[in-house]
């Protein structure tokens, strides 16, 4: 019955945010209108309706409902903080805006321009914060009154559940109310607990059955060592699933990383666990689709510009105007990179009298003042605009935006093992090396960016790490 309740709720929940987004929208487009004389929504309606019109609108809900059950984690909101919930609002309604940007460039809507967004945006956001504060103030004061609690248990009698305990006790507006501890030993008792703690060990873990079916319980937090008592785990979450009771996992953080990348399959009516980096598939198809459109989009605005660069390369110095070179990317596959020339055309056949110069640690070959490089290079490297061509790399697939510049081979093959898991993901055009000095960082700390990146990948890093682009571009960071 709890768990229907807090479905129904959730389910509320989200139609109270898509409900919020359409009534804003509407309401930006008729006072925007009427402000510019332009036409009120009703006016628009009745003189400009066609049925395109309706299927952008579908479209635009459906990845609206798409974005927020991505990025607003609606599953776990008791346990959630005010900023966490106030963050989530706020990467919910970026995208939303982002989408609504893009479904109006699509389908041409005239109406929608840059202001209808940006207040759209805004509002939206006012809104989604203020509706997050005044309902968690409401579950605050009901919660405190002795309604909307659950009763809980903690597995374990160790350091960490009684942290757990901790932190729950000093809150109370979250609404548990903690019956005791179910301890993984068979020796423990009360006089093991550490000073101050209000609960008691109030069995062990072969008396859990008999606990359960006495007791009114809601939810279990389990804080034991996962890995280390993995069936004693698997037996507690099976009767609690019984029971209908939720389960909670409290683990290590090395534990912690290694279940979230836990996938169940099925193959010939067997279950199979895939374990996969911590990537989710909504996420990495968001990550490819901004990928086509934001490279397309940057090669039409930007296509006087590689002209004009293109035509400065050639007339400098002569050779070709691109760059061409093997490059190595996700998983190990070879691609062909593009870049505009900036280098005289012996530039290779020189590197080796040039390797003493070397002032990068590691298998990478970096010189700051290049003999190598041309007059117009050393502008267009100094700006990355000698970068630009990969774009195309980005829109074939071969790269993204985001992600960890792609080696050469020769650099791979020297590579200590460790550093070898920045070749699990697509290389990318910046990364957080990029944006975080590039040639003032050392080897070390550059693949340890990259690990960094790989183990923390979601879709708001990226948007985060080309944000941050901008500003190291135009104030050259770390560029040579």
């Amino acid at each position: 019955m709890i768990r229907l309740r807090h479905k129904l709720f959730i389910y509320i929940l989200r139609l109270f945010d898509q409900a919020l987004l359409i009534s804003v929208l509407l309401l930006t487009v008729d006072l925007v209108g009427r402000y510019h004389n332009t036409g009120s929504l009703p006016f628009l309606l009745k003189t400009h309706y066609n049925p395109r019109a309706t299927v952008g609108l579908f479209l635009l809900v459906v990845l609206w409902a798409w974005a927020f059950s991505l990025l607003v984690h609606y599953e776990t909101n008791r346990l959630k903080t005010l900023k966490s919930q106030l963050v989530d609002v706020t990467k919910a309604t970026v995208a939303a805006a982002f989408l609504l940007l893009i479904v109006s460039t699509v389908f041409s809507y005239r109406r929608i321009g840059n202001e209808v967004v940006l207040i759209f945006w805004g509002v939206t956001w006012s809104l989604g914060m203020a509706s997050r504060l005044v309902l968690r103030q409401i579950l605050i004061l009901v919660r405190r009154s002795g309604y909307n609690f659950r009763h809980m248990i903690i597995l374990g009698s160790n350091p960490r559940a009684y942290e757990m305990a901790r932190r729950i006790e000093a809150q109370p507006e979250l609404g548990y109310k903690l019956m005791g501890f179910i301890s993984e030993h068979a020796n423990d008792s009360d006089s093991n607990l550490p000073t101050g703690t209000k609960h008691q060990v109030i069995g062990h873990i072969h008396e859990m059955k008999s606990i359960l079916e006495d007791s009114p319980v809601d939810e279990i937090i389990i804080c034991i060592p996962i890995l280390e008592q993995f069936s004693t785990i698997c037996e507690a979450i099976r009767l609690a699933q019984e029971l209908g009771v939720v389960v909670r996992l409290f683990p290590e953080e090395a534990d912690a990383k290694i279940l979230s990348r836990f996938q169940l399959e099925r193959f010939e009516g067997n279950y199979v666990v895939t374990l996969f980096r911590e990537q989710l598939l909504m996420q990495l198809l968001a990550k490819r689709l901004m990928d086509i459109f934001v490279s397309s989009a940057l090669i039409v605005l930007l296509s006087p510009l590689l002209l004009g660069i293109a035509l400065a390369v050639k007339f400098s110095s002569p050779g070709p105007v691109l760059f061409v070179q093997n490059r190595v990317g996700m998983n190990k596959r070879s691609f062909k990179l593009f870049k505009f020339r900036s280098m005289f055309i012996d530039a290779e056949k020189r590197r080796k009298e040039l390797v003493h110069l070397n002032e990068m640690d590691g298998p990478v070959f970096k010189i700051k003042n290049d003999p190598r490089v041309t007059a117009i290079g050393r502008i267009i490297r100094k700006t990355s605009m000698d970068e630009l061509p990969q774009l195309f790399n980005v829109l074939t697939g071969h790269m993204s935006l985001v992600g960890p510049r792609p080696p050469l081979l020769e650099e791979v093959n020297r590579y200590d093992w460790l550093y070898r898991k920045r070749l699990s993901i697509k290389p990318g055009i910046t990364c957080l090396w990029q944006i975080s000095g590039r040639n003032e960082v050392t080897f070390k700390e550059w693949m340890e960016m990259d690990k960094f990146y790989i183990d923390n990948w979601s879709f708001w890093f990226d948007l985060k790490i080309l944000f941050k682009t901008v500003p190291a571009v135009l104030f050259r960071k770390g560029a040579s």
